[in-house]
């Protein structure tokens, strides 16, 4: 197992991509705590990683927070001894005309997506430094990072946001041997995708511009994380990888074969 020994928070756990993550952490060996506002689901993500034989807790965690993200590191180096990983994956999206959109849910999404990142990325460095035998943050970006939806605005904004702190963050911890790199998933099969996928026309319209043919799945990012916190990636840091089915590199739809 490539992660024995090792310490990982990963937050928005209790689903999705989060899960995924926290799930192939435990399979590796990791010790993981699992953060999220919602306990039901995450307690119970819990039950399902120790009934599989893993080492897992949850805390409840609003990622917004500094408070609450100081405690949350302080709780995994209590119960666990050190801080290893941390996966910054807790997100949200507000999606509305552009000149609707007002300035209460703009902050909010920022509040999450980008300032979330940093907070959980400087406590965990923090931890990761004083240990002084490195780490590895991983962000969740997206491959809105550099595509623009005019409907979700706030959320790209922070995305972009998210992969030049990502670089920011790499720079300023290498000499403390913290390795930062974000994921820039594409379309991935999470609730939000599972309910768009149950329309013919809006399926057609995803795999239109997916040329790979197909929805990801969250144990395929949940892959690249793995990849990003063992020393299979030693010398990788300040990157974003894109799992997008070939998005980024299309700049023309493909034609959708008929169920």
């Amino acid at each position: 197992m490539r992660l024995s020994g090792k310490v990982a928070i990963v937050t928005g756990a209790s689903a999705g991509i989060g899960l995924a993550c926290a799930k192939r952490y435990a399979a590796e060996g990791a010790k993981v705590v699992l953060a999220d506002i919602n306990e039901e689901r995450g307690q119970a993500a819990v039950d399902t990683i120790t009934a599989e034989g893993g080492t897992a807790m949850f805390v409840t965690c609003d990622v917004g927070d500094k408070a609450q993200v100081d405690s949350l590191v302080a709780d995994a180096v209590d119960a666990y001894g050190r801080l290893d990983i941390m996966v910054a994956n807790a997100g949200i999206v507000h999606a509305c005309d552009f000149l609707d959109l007002t300035e209460e849910d703009f902050d909010r999404v920022l509040r999450v997506n980008l300032k979330g990142v940093f907070l959980c990325g400087q406590a965990a460095a923090r931890q990761m430094a004083a240990q002084g035998e490195g780490g590895a943050i991983i962000n969740m970006s997206s491959v809105n990072a550099v595509m623009a939806i005019p409907t979700i605005t706030p959320y790209v904004v922070a995305k972009g946001g998210v992969n030049q702190l990502t670089k920011t963050m790499a720079l300023a911890l290498a000499d403390k041997g913290i390795r930062v790199n974000a994921i820039g998933p594409g379309s991935i099969m999470t609730e939000v995708l599972q309910a768009v996928n149950s329309d013919p026309a809006a399926r057609n319209k995803i795999m239109s511009r997916t040329p790979l043919g197909r929805i990801g799945e969250p144990d395929e990012i949940a892959g690249i994380a793995v990849f990003l916190a063992t020393d299979d990636s030693s010398y990788v840091t300040g990157q974003c990888i894109y799992a997008d089915g070939g998005r980024l590199a299309l700049n023309y739809t493909v034609p959708v074969k008929e169920d």
